[in-house]
């Protein structure tokens, strides 16, 4: 058997994906060989092969995935051969048939939840509740908004705000992704092909605003973001799909009504052995309780990582996308 794995040698468009075979790695001292069954698709994908976030060349693509573990080196003591796992970075290189990876980093998956729902959702699940619990802190009876309520992160995201006991008004882009965020829990969903944001968010909450946005979208939504919210409020900006947010004059903040403003990254709220145990278990907890349903929307052979990109990228895809080996 021989490994495939996907290796960029220059930013740029999906094309620059190119695929390389080679032997099968052995784990050294603290690693583990998974074979991998589901890898998950990411729109962080994009901005590492794009160049969006800066990464070393020539680089692997894709940060999470679930699979077995068949070897591991005699070291490893919390895992054993068999073992279903997945994980969620922090380094590159996902989009692959096998491979090494720090045991550290390996989540063992309960019986609860099946490697398909842990290669779609390990990293957008961990994103949500990182997001939702420990940097909004969001409570019963709040009323957020999240944009691209109908996309991998945005169905999780409304699902987890609503069973929280939250208000959830999403935006969508079509009949067909409204009617998802609808089924996941949002309680109102604001078209955006067809009306305008802040004064459908004013009149929805009597004009008084919401409490927090989450935005996944960037560039495109960011002054509406801010428009959305009540004095005080929080907007949470956690991606780029429209393009980074810059040229930001902090006045406007204070002009709205003394809003907060934050930019975080996943691994700094998965960043001690204390921080990724207790955040697993709760993104677990979540999924194998059936709180959280995960919709897989679409499946592509591993070979077509280059499409899968650029349908994320036309917003052709709904829910999680799998890659599969």
């Amino acid at each position: 058997m021989t490994c495939t794995r996907a290796v960029i040698h220059v930013h740029g468009g999906p094309e620059v994906i190119a695929w390389e075979e080679g032997p099968i790695p052995a784990p050294a001292a603290g690693e583990v060989l998974i074979e991998q069954s589901a890898i998950g698709l990411n729109f962080i994908d994009t901005y590492h092969r794009t160049g969006l976030y800066p990464i070393e060349l020539p680089s692997g693509l894709g940060l999470e995935a679930a699979g077995r573990v068949t070897a591991l080196h005699e070291g490893v003591t919390d895992l054993q051969v068999g073992d279903r796992v997945a994980y969620l970075g922090p380094s590159l290189g996902a989009y692959a048939t096998h491979r090494v990876m720090p045991a550290a980093a390996v989540f063992k998956l309960p019986d609860s939840v099946s490697d398909e729902v842990a290669g779609a959702a390990i990293l957008k699940a961990a994103i949500t509740e990182g997001l939702v619990e420990r940097c909004a802190n969001v409570s019963a009876g709040d009323t957020v908004v999240v944009h691209a309520a109908a996309g991998g992160v945005g169905l999780i995201m409304v699902q987890w705000l609503a069973a929280l006991g939250v208000t959830v008004i999403g935006t969508t882009s079509s009949a067909e992704k409204a009617d998802l965020a609808r089924k996941a829990g949002a309680s109102h969903v604001i078209r955006y092909d067809q009306d305008e944001i802040v004064p459908a968010v004013r009149e929805l909450t009597d004009g008084k605003g919401v409490s927090t946005v989450f935005d996944g979208v960037g560039k495109a939504t960011f002054e509406s973001s801010l428009q959305c919210l009540s004095p005080r409020g929080l907007l949470v900006s956690f991606g780029n799909a429209s393009g980074a947010v810059d040229g930001v004059n902090l006045g406007v903040l204070a002009q709205h009504g003394s809003l907060y403003v934050t930019r975080p990254t996943l691994m700094h709220y998965y960043q001690t052995p204390q921080d990724r145990a207790a955040g697993i278990a709760r993104v677990w907890d979540m999924l194998g309780s059936g709180k959280i349903e995960i919709t897989i929307g679409q499946t592509y052979p591993l070979a077509e990582a280059a499409k899968a990109h650029i349908d994320l990228a036309a917003r052709k895809t709904v829910g999680s996308s799998l890659l599969l080996p």
